[in-house]
């Protein structure tokens, strides 16, 4: 069965650091999907504090650098949510790629607009101090969260559904596409995957990889499509690859300057 090939796909919310990010899983999506673009739609990180970051944190970025690579020919776009903001200097450093506050491109004679969507969140961005706060707090209550993390998987829902985000997120993102005269705007930041349209222009929300089910957004000659990603049994690397794969992720990591322990942070002994 031969594998499509995507003009774009877009994922948002991956918050690397987060006891809940599914890195290895969204990694595992893209080495099996073939596209031209890759659109990182905000919110990559948890937070600015890179010793959070476990072994399969690294290899999510240690993969986008080579994405990266102009030899692939793969376009890498990172937009920046309000997890990441300060992160655009160390981002183009870290896997040589800029980093955006929007995005717009044209495909198909369509004009097509990524925004990461916090813009149109009033809470974060009348509560900044409140809004890092509650992040670390959430952070803390991650760690005594066992298992499947399952209740602050919960407390995400509800606090997206409490704020009325999805809503208020969508509303504000078809404004500002009209604004700019796009007529398909993709957002993040609110961990919910939907669509709606509204004056003919389409709004798409790519969802998290925070969430047991983690979404991402597609565009080709079909149109925009919402994927849930669904694990399968042989997602670990080949007994032979790793040894190589955490001997990249040590050089990788080294290269950014960070202290020699924090790219083993989370790493086996």
């Amino acid at each position: 069965m031969t594998t499509p090939c995507f003009d774009t796909v877009i994922l948002s919310d991956l918050h690397l650091g987060s006891e809940v990010s599914r890195a290895k899983a969204a990694l595992q999506m893209l080495k099996r999907t073939s596209f031209q673009r890759l659109i990182l739609l905000g919110d990559i990180f948890c937070d600015l504090n890179f010793r959070r970051l476990k072994k399969e944190h690294w290899q999510f970025l240690s993969h986008i650098r080579k994405l990266s690579n102009p030899k692939r020919k793969i376009e890498v776009v990172w937009v920046e949510g309000n997890h990441d903001q300060g992160l655009s200097e160390v981002m183009s450093h870290l896997v040589g790629i800029e980093v955006y506050q929007e995005y717009v491109w044209e495909y198909r004679g369509i004009r097509h607009l990524a925004i990461h969507g916090h813009q149109f969140d009033g809470f974060v961005l009348g509560n900044l101090p409140l809004s890092k706060f509650l992040t670390v707090l959430y952070l803390q209550f991650q760690k005594l969260d066992f298992g499947q993390k399952r209740l602050a998987r919960c407390f995400d829902r509800l606090d997206t559904a409490w704020l009325r985000l999805s809503s208020k997120v969508a509303r504000g993102a078809l404004n500002h596409a009209q604004a700019k005269n796009a007529q398909r705007v993709f957002c993040g930041h609110t961990h919910e995957a939907m669509r709606t349209e509204r004056n003919q222009i389409e709004y798409f929300n790519t969802g998290s990889w925070t969430q047991s089910a983690a979404t991402y957004v597609t565009i080709s000659e079909e149109g925009v499509k919402i994927h849930e990603y669904h694990e399968r049994a042989d997602d670990r690397d080949p007994c032979e690859e790793r040894g190589e794969t955490h001997s990249e992720i040590a050089v990788f990591a080294g290269s950014t300057g960070l202290p020699a322990d924090v790219e083993y942070e989370g790493l086996p002994v």
